[in-house]
């Protein structure tokens, strides 16, 4: 069984992440979505909300689960017995930063690092800017899936 782990820290989580998760789906035969909690970071959502707004929208799709983790992604990865890591990549901004951080994996573990492309009509969403449109009371609903409830 080949299993990947989609990391992030999901805040929340957007159609674009959306977008990884069902190309992810179907080229590998499970996929753990794994939500990363650090404390240095200020979340608009708990780790329970974002766990959870993932949740209900994968339930009834088997070859989906929804993990919370702490600490190094590529222990998380040891754990969870995969050896493929799925990020997305939507500029060079991106690949420049994930480049380094596969090299950084590989070279710790061994483990692989896929790197997708969002469809053109989500190249541009980001978690970042959808909480900055929140914190100005813009309207988001077009950029988050239905189980995110605002």
């Amino acid at each position: 069984m080949k299993r990947a782990i989609i990391p992030g820290s999901f805040d929340p989580i957007t159609i674009g992440h959306c977008d990884l998760i069902e190309k992810s789906s179907k080229i590998f035969d499970e996929i753990i979505i794994a939500v990363g909690n650090n404390i240095k970071k200020n979340y608009m959502f708990s780790l329970e909300q974002r766990t959870n707004f993932i949740k209900d929208e994968y339930k009834g799709n088997k070859k989906i689960i929804v993990k919370s983790y702490t600490g190094l992604t590529v222990d998380f990865c040891k754990k969870m017995d995969s050896n493929f890591l799925i990020r997305g990549i939507r500029n060079t901004t991106d690949y420049e930063y994930e480049k380094e951080m596969a090299q950084i994996n590989f070279h710790l573990s061994k483990i692989e690092t896929i790197f997708l492309t969002p469809t053109n009509d989500n190249a541009h969403i980001s978690s970042s800017f959808i909480k900055e449109i929140m914190k100005n009371k813009g309207d988001v609903k077009k950029y988050l899936p239905n189980s995110v409830k605002l």
